[in-house]
Parts: structure tokens; sequence; C-alpha cells
């Protein structure tokens, strides 16, 4: 996530511990984009490690 989203912090990871949704919310805050924009991101970079 880190290296998808470099603005993120270590804290911000600690917190979100694997939460997809809370990890959807972060994005949106730290890059100011929509919600529905933020999941999609979400989704792709979670299809792009299986």
């Amino acid at each position: 996530a880190k290296e998808q989203w470099g603005d993120l912090t270590d804290d911000d990871l600690d917190r979100i511990e694997g939460n997809r949704d809370q990890l959807a919310g972060r994005i949106q805050e730290r890059y100011g984009i929509a919600k529905e924009e933020a999941e999609r991101q979400v989704d792709d970079w979670s299809r792009s490690l299986t």
C-alpha cells in the first residue's frame, strides 16, 4: 500500500490494519478524491496483488 500511495504514513497504515474501507477512507482524505474513486483504486490495487 505504501508503494501505491506514498502519501500514506506508517501511522495511517497502522490504523488501517488491513481494513479495506479504512484504507479507502484514508486515501480519500490524503488525496482529496471521491469515495468511489478511492474504492476503485483499492480494488484495482488488491486485484494486482493476486
